[in-house]
């Protein structure tokens, strides 16, 4: 080899190593952001490639279809909150109080997260379509739901909690006193003349609402209805 192709050889540029990971993870990423500000039917698979540094052509290698695709964040936005439900500091011995930390947990986690919230949104229009050919449906939306089965088990246990509340009901109670002032923020702003979405009045909410739950739980609320 001369010296003039050694020089050339040096400067080559050394050919970027594929990490199939790493460009699944940016696509899932992109999509997320896709999914959230287009829903399912205005989203497109060139600005998902265009976003990750990819080609849609990798995008449906990886995960086969729009559908597939769509699914798969789905199922990356419930292992999010699973994780993060996982990490969540609860005082297990105090339930009462392990109660009002684990509904400033949802209800923090739906203000910090409103991508969230527009795939739930996009994913209810569709009925669920998604969410049910999911295989991993046990593993990723249940636990959050066994967390606070546990603590009315535990409150139940020190008589400080009523027997006869269900854990799902009441999930969807504490989700629902969350979700739909942030979901509907927009309209209740406009129709109410009030942000609903700001800081000091959502924590002001927050601190309410565990009040309206923490009174419905107690033991000898029942008696009293």
């Amino acid at each position: 080899m001369s010296g003039h192709s050694a020089v050339v050889a040096a400067e080559a540029p050394a050919k970027r190593r594929r990490d199939p990971a790493a460009t699944r993870a940016r696509i899932l990423k992109a999509a997320a952001v896709e999914f959230a500000q287009h829903g399912f039917a205005g989203a497109r698979g060139e600005r998902v490639a265009q976003r990750a540094r990819s080609s849609e052509r990798m995008v449906y290698y990886y995960f086969g279809s729009k559908e597939g695709l769509f699914r798969a964040v789905l199922e990356v936005a419930y292992a999010s909150l699973r994780d993060a439900e996982r990490a969540v500091r609860i005082d297990a011995d105090d339930p009462p109080k392990a109660l009002e930390q684990f509904c400033h947990f949802v209800w923090r986690y739906y203000a910090d997260h409103p991508g969230f919230i527009s795939l739930l949104n996009t994913e209810n229009l569709h009925r669920a379509r998604h969410l049910r050919k999911s295989g991993r449906l046990d593993e990723l939306v249940r636990p959050v739901v066994r967390l606070l089965a546990q603590l009315l088990a535990d409150g139940q246990a020190r008589g400080v909690f009523r027997a006869d509340v269900d854990p799902v009901d009441l999930y969807v109670a504490i989700a629902g006193l969350g979700y739909f002032r942030l979901s509907n923020r927009y309209t209740l702003s406009a129709v109410l003349g009030r942000d609903m979405a700001e800081a000091a009045d959502l924590e002001r909410y927050w601190a309410e609402s565990a009040r309206m739950v923490g009174g419905y739980v107690r033991a000898g609320v029942a008696d009293r209805l």
